[in-house]
């Protein structure tokens, strides 16, 4: 996941269009919806992002709360204990977004079994599997 900007614009109306794709792409990757979800709901610890969000490495997870905090959705606060205890919160502008991300994963759960269904009938019709 590269931090750097991957857009080469000529234009200032090709510029904001980076940005809203660069932003969407970012709320809307793999690991980024149950992070900012689970953040969403009060200060919490790296170690239990890591159990709550189910499947994730910890590199993936250190990687996307980096990105997450880079582009001012997360705000990551560092207690002066040893060992150091971090906390990781939603910014105000990640609060506003919390609703469609709930929004969001609610319509996939719904549609889970029919678009599961349309992809294997599409597999059929087609004769080959897509992974």
């Amino acid at each position: 996941m590269s931090q750097g900007n991957s857009c080469v614009t000529v234009t200032a109306h090709q510029a904001r269009a980076c940005t809203v794709r660069e932003a969407l792409d970012r709320v809307g990757g793999k690991w980024s919806i149950g992070i900012l979800i689970a953040a969403s709901r009060g200060p919490i610890r790296f170690t239990e992002l890591e159990r709550q969000v189910e499947g994730i490495s910890r590199r993936m997870l250190t990687l996307t709360l980096r990105n997450l905090e880079r582009d001012g959705l997360l705000h990551r606060h560092v207690y002066p204990t040893v060992p150091p205890k971090v906390e990781y919160t939603a910014t105000p502008m990640a609060l506003e977004l919390y609703e469609s991300l709930v929004a969001l994963t609610e319509w996939a759960e719904r549609h889970r079994a029919a678009i599961s269904g349309a992809r294997a009938a599409y597999d059929r019709e087609h004769g080959t599997p897509v992974a």
